[in-house]
């Protein structure tokens, strides 16, 4: 008797056990749904606001002057600073000699373009050197490339190009750049760095001429005597 006793005991806890368990489970369970019913909506409000859609109509941009002046013109030159690094440091400031590249793009798809000057300037912005003795045309697409080698250090971390080019026809501006890199360490290193325009010269389509953005303005006319 007192077996059954103890059996029945047993078997009434064991019910509340897993009575309690199944309770603790739905209590868990539920808010895990909600939760999930949540994140599954702002997902798709996250990605009805990133849907793709189509560019606005070219007459509501006409008077963007960004658009129209800033992202695309037709120049027929430019003078151009690149950066360059003959090294730079690391650690507790011990440098890495780097090898430099330059790199000129012409990018227009009809017209040639000329590069007139290649200089190579040091920190203290001293002209080290000149790679281009003389004018090199560049046809649609093509590149031409300068070498600094990672022996030469007279650069030095501020070194820099400073290169002008021209063209007969109005064209897209070329892309002037710089990369640097070493492999000789275990770790190596390599980037890039862009030219800044630091003069040009602007097509300007409604007067058919071009006009320096740097160049004096046109004297008055001459006062009479």
């Amino acid at each position: 008797m007192m077996a059954k006793t103890i059996e029945d005991e047993a078997d009434a806890f064991m019910r509340r056990f897993k009575l309690i368990l199944f309770v603790c489970g739905a209590l868990l369970t539920v808010p895990l749904m909600i939760y999930a019913i949540y994140l599954d909506t702002r997902l798709d409000s996250f990605e009805n606001t990133m849907q793709y859609r189509p560019p606005m109509p070219t007459s509501e941009l006409l008077e963007s002057r960004l658009v129209n002046m800033e992202l695309y013109y037709p120049i027929e030159g430019q003078t151009v600073y690149v950066p360059a690094y003959s090294h730079v440091y690391h650690g507790d400031g011990k440098p890495q000699l780097l090898t430099n590249t330059l790199s000129i793009r012409n990018t227009d798809l009809e017209n040639d373009i000329v590069v007139t000057s290649v200089k190579y300037y040091d920190t203290t912005g001293k002209m080290v050197k000149s790679h281009l003795e003389r004018p090199q045309k560049l046809g649609p697409l093509a590149t031409t490339e300068f070498l600094v080698e990672r022996k030469d250090a007279t650069g030095g971390s501020g070194a820099n190009f400073i290169v002008e080019w021209h063209a007969d026809e109005p064209v897209s501006a070329p892309i002037i750049e710089t990369v640097m890199i070493d492999t000789s360490s275990q770790q190596g290193i390599s980037f890039v760095r862009q030219g800044k325009v630091i003069k040009q010269t602007i097509f300007d389509a409604t007067t058919q001429k071009s006009n320096n953005e740097n160049a004096p303005s046109e004297p008055d006319s001459a006062a009479t005597e």
